[in-house]
């Protein structure tokens, strides 16, 4: 497989879940990765460092070209220093897949400032970060005539463009990576930059130990059926919107087993133009019936 030849590619939270099967398939398919994990626990807290360096050995156990990376990608000093590893290792960097993330659920009346704070901070900044450092970086290559044919993958998520229970604080942030991905494509295209989003439906950390959810997403009992909810069946959608001849960009795409949906972006259902100010009881006439 070499759709992603000489192809340089950072991800982060590539530990573990998803992350890690987007770096293995990337590498898989030719490209040398930077495999970027601080090994944290779901909500945030801890650090494990071994998980990246285990993804890094996976590929290059495979006749793949990695190396790991354990800073945290909300950090915007760790985004500099996954660019300069990744220029210094392999010379360049043409992908960034921005899929760290944590995970604090709760109903919003109970939820704390920190768990807001630390959710939006995990999420948003995480995607956020190494976007702007990468985005300079080819802005730079653009202008000093080296146009690169480079690709941003962002991760949002079903909780926030159609909304989940519980998930205040994870849906706002990943709704916003959603306008983020449709503004900075529309920015970044004349540097050659491509920018998309992926919302997955897979078996994580964040899925399998959720009520209800964990079950519907578990294993099939039987190997041979098809494992619709394996993390690994995001990966070749994200793999493809990394190649250097990809056509698109501004889109966000939703992948759960085999299947594969379009977004429709934002936009107006109906109209209606009193020609006028409105007072507030026409507008409940003309309102209350659309309901």
């Amino acid at each position: 497989m070499s759709s992603l030849n000489d192809r340089v590619v950072v991800v982060t939270g590539a530990g573990r879940g998803m992350g890690r099967e987007h770096a293995l398939l990337a590498a898989a398919e030719g490209a040398a990765v930077v495999v970027n994990d601080n090994g944290s626990a779901a909500d945030g807290t801890g650090a494990d460092p071994s998980l990246a360096a285990a993804v890094v050995d996976e590929i290059v156990a495979a006749g793949g070209k990695a190396v790991a990376h354990v800073g945290d990608a909300a950090e915007t000093g760790v985004a500099h220093e996954l660019l300069d590893l990744a220029v210094a290792q392999f010379g360049a960097v043409t992908g960034l897949v921005n899929n760290a993330g944590i995970l604090r659920d709760k109903m919003f009346v109970n939820m704390s400032e920190q768990d807001w704070d630390a959710v939006i901070r995990g999420q948003l900044r995480a995607t956020f970060a190494p976007s702007r450092v990468f985005s300079e970086y080819w802005r730079t290559e653009s202008k000093a005539g080296r146009q690169p044919a480079a690709s941003i993958v962002n991760m949002p998520s079903t909780s926030g463009l159609i909304g989940a229970v519980g998930q205040t604080n994870y849906g706002a942030a990943k709704a916003a990576i959603a306008s983020l991905t449709v503004i900075l494509a529309q920015e970044l295209g004349r540097y050659g930059v491509r920018v998309n989003g992926v919302t997955p439906v897979a078996r994580t950390r964040m899925t399998e130990n959720l009520p209800k959810i964990g079950e519907l997403v578990a294993a099939p009992a039987d190997p041979d059926e098809f494992d619709v909810y394996h993390p690994g069946n995001v990966s070749p959608l994200v793999a493809w919107l990394l190649t250097a001849d990809c056509p698109v960009t501004g889109e966000v795409y939703y992948a759960k087993g085999g299947e594969i949906r379009r977004f429709a972006p934002w936009s107006y259902d109906w109209t209606i133009d009193h020609g006028r100010r409105w007072t507030v009881a026409e507008i409940d006439e003309e309102l209350r019936n659309r309901v």
